[in-house]
């Protein structure tokens, strides 16, 4: 029953996520919408098949994103004191700077790609593994495959990972 969606969101989750994120220009939020999306398409397949499983998911996720912007708009309440700029010029924020977003992005950019030249099965591992946190005895039953190939292919992944990333790095 839910095996056709779980494929369809595992192969459609990455695209989700950016296009959840060029709405709501939050990595974490768009994460969550994309996970929400997910729970979503599983109770509406409850009550029925859908027929188009990824534009039912792509549209779930839009629609969630523009909610989660009109709530934010509607209790983003502003409070305006009179300080002069020149007070407030200096004080740190929470926040990342501009440079530190573009280089996290940069870094979440390289890291897709390490995953793209990835082996569908190593892909599908690292997912399950390290976003839904899947036990490694798990992963191998949703895969059919023994615990010790979820083992080595995560470990590849990673390790192909971790390698594109410090390439990066060092250039």
């Amino acid at each position: 029953m839910y095996a056709a969606l779980n494929s369809a969101f595992l192969s459609s989750r990455k695209s989700l996520i950016w296009g959840v994120m060029r709405i709501v220009h939050d990595q974490q939020a768009a994460e969550d919408l994309a996970q929400e999306t997910y729970l979503r398409a599983r109770k509406a397949i409850e009550n029925g098949p859908i027929e188009h499983l990824e534009a039912f998911l792509h549209q779930t996720a839009r629609n969630l994103a523009i909610d989660h912007l009109r709530r934010h708009a509607m209790t983003g309440a502003v409070v305006s004191y009179d300080i002069p700029e020149s007070e407030t010029a200096n004080v740190a924020t929470p926040a990342p700077s501009p440079e530190e977003t573009l280089i996290q992005r940069e870094r979440l950019a390289l890291l897709y790609s390490a995953l793209s030249r990835l082996p569908k099965r190593a892909q599908t591992v690292w997912i399950l593994s390290r976003i839904e946190k899947w036990p490694y005895p798990k992963i191998a039953e949703h895969l059919g495959v023994s615990p010790n190939t979820v083992y080595n292919d995560l470990k590849m992944a990673i390790g192909h990972c971790h390698d594109a990333l410090e390439k990066a790095d060092r250039s």
